[in-house]
């Protein structure tokens, strides 16, 4: 099995990108954590890992508590010893909205998710990894990390922000056998998305008409990337940020 023992720590696992890379790296022989805000939906995950014969456990963590981050990854470490795979996937969307007009809580807690949060888990997550002389992190930026994407400020700020961190962790901890990535996706098939599009078809249609490849994105598109990322066949990949996007960026 591709990760047969290995130990994986996603956020965001409740749904979408995060649901999927779950009980995909469960399927592949790894011992997966489980968390989000979404009790429900976190649980229900590792109902669907146990009941396919996987290892997993549930932690509700609310990324933008520093505090709640660091019992996270010491649960982690004392259920199973080590990590070797973390994907900071945890993230939301916002409002859309011109700049001017971009309230002030809703951008600190946009920025409070997709960017502290990002930081407060690579801080501990590569506390462990460094001990170990191993480990792969894949952080979740976007599309919207390599590109303006109008009407999402705060957004677009904190993707950004995400691969430029990306960068920085994977030079400071390459020496210790760590590599550090990010997976940028353009519009994907996920709650957050329809969300965004709602029943809005017009909306939808003008999206797809973005992307040469003339679909959204699919959940398996990404974790595909994002296991290839973990492997040992990417094991001189790190500080890359991975566009997924049909085409869209180039």
């Amino acid at each position: 099995m591709r990760f047969k023992d290995k130990v994986a720590l996603i956020t965001g696992a409740g749904s979408g990108i995060g649901r999927a890379a779950a009980l995909a790296f469960a399927e592949a022989g790894a011992k997966v954590v489980v968390s989000d805000v979404n009790e429900d939906g976190g649980k229900a995950t590792v109902a669907q890992i146990k009941q396919a014969g996987g290892t997993a456990f549930f932690r509700r963590c609310n990324v933008t508590s520093y505090r709640a981050v660091v019992e996270l990854v010491d649960e982690t470490v004392s259920t199973y010893g080590r990590l070797d795979i973390a994907l900071n996937n945890a993230g939301i969307g916002g409002s859309r909205v011109p700049t001017s007009s971009y309230e002030l809580a809703e951008w600190d807690q946009v920025i409070g998710v997709n960017q502290t949060g990002v930081f407060y888990c690579m801080r501990e997550e590569l506390k462990v990894m460094s001990k170990q002389g191993s480990g792969c992190v894949v952080n979740v930026s976007s599309i919207a990390g390599m590109r303006a994407l109008p009407m999402t400020i705060a957004y677009t700020a904190s993707k950004h922000a995400v691969i430029g961190m990306t960068k920085t962790a994977a030079l400071e901890y390459a020496r210790y056998g760590i590599r550090v990535n990010a997976v940028c996706p353009v519009f994907t098939e996920t709650p957050m998305v329809e969300a965004l599009v709602g029943e809005q078809k017009e909306l939808a249609d003008k999206l797809v008409k973005t992307i040469p490849m003339r679909r959204f994105g699919q959940v398996e598109d990404i974790v595909n990337a994002i296991f290839w990322l973990c492997d040992d066949k990417s094991s001189f990949v790190t500080g890359q940020s991975l566009a997924i996007d049909g085409g869209q960026t180039a």
